[in-house]
C-alpha cells in the first residue's frame, strides 16, 4: 500500500492511494508482519509526503517474514485410517435368567 500526500498547484493538498493484494490493519499480526515506513521530500512547490507499507510473507525459518502463522490460518488434517479393527466387542452379552419363584404349596 503506498500513500502519496502533496500539493500539487495552488493551496489545496491532494492524496494518492495505490493499494494492491491484501494487508492486515488491527491487532498483533499488523506488528508483525506489516512494514511501514515514512518519508518526506522538499521540493520547490512544497514537501511531498510518501507512506509505504509492506505486508511480509509467513516465514517458518524467521528470515524473511515472521516465524508465528496468522491467527486466521485453518490447516484441515485428514483423519488417521484404523490400524487394527475391532472384530469383537469388548463386552459380551450374558442372556440373565430370571430364577424361578417357588409355588406356594396346595393347602387341603
Amino acid at each position: 500500500k503506498q500513500w502519496y500526500q502533496r500539493r500539487v498547484r495552488g493551496q489545496r493538498a491532494k492524496s494518492m492511494k495505490f493499494v494492491d493484494g491484501l494487508m492486515i490493519h488491527t491487532g498483533e499480526p499488523k506488528r508483525l508482519y506489516v512494514d511501514t515506513a515514512v518519508r518526506h521530500v522538499l521540493l520547490r512547490q512544497g514537501v511531498l509526503g510518501i507512506k509505504v507499507k509492506i505486508m511480509l510473507p509467513h516465514d517458518p525459518q524467521g528470515k524473511v517474514g515472521p516465524k508465528k502463522p496468522l491467527p486466521d490460518h485453518v490447516a484441515i488434517v485428514e483423519p488417521k485410517e484404523a490400524e487394527s479393527k475391532i472384530e469383537t466387542p469388548y463386552s459380551t452379552c450374558v442372556e440373565k435368567v430370571a430364577p424361578e419363584v417357588p409355588q406356594p404349596a396346595a393347602v387341603m
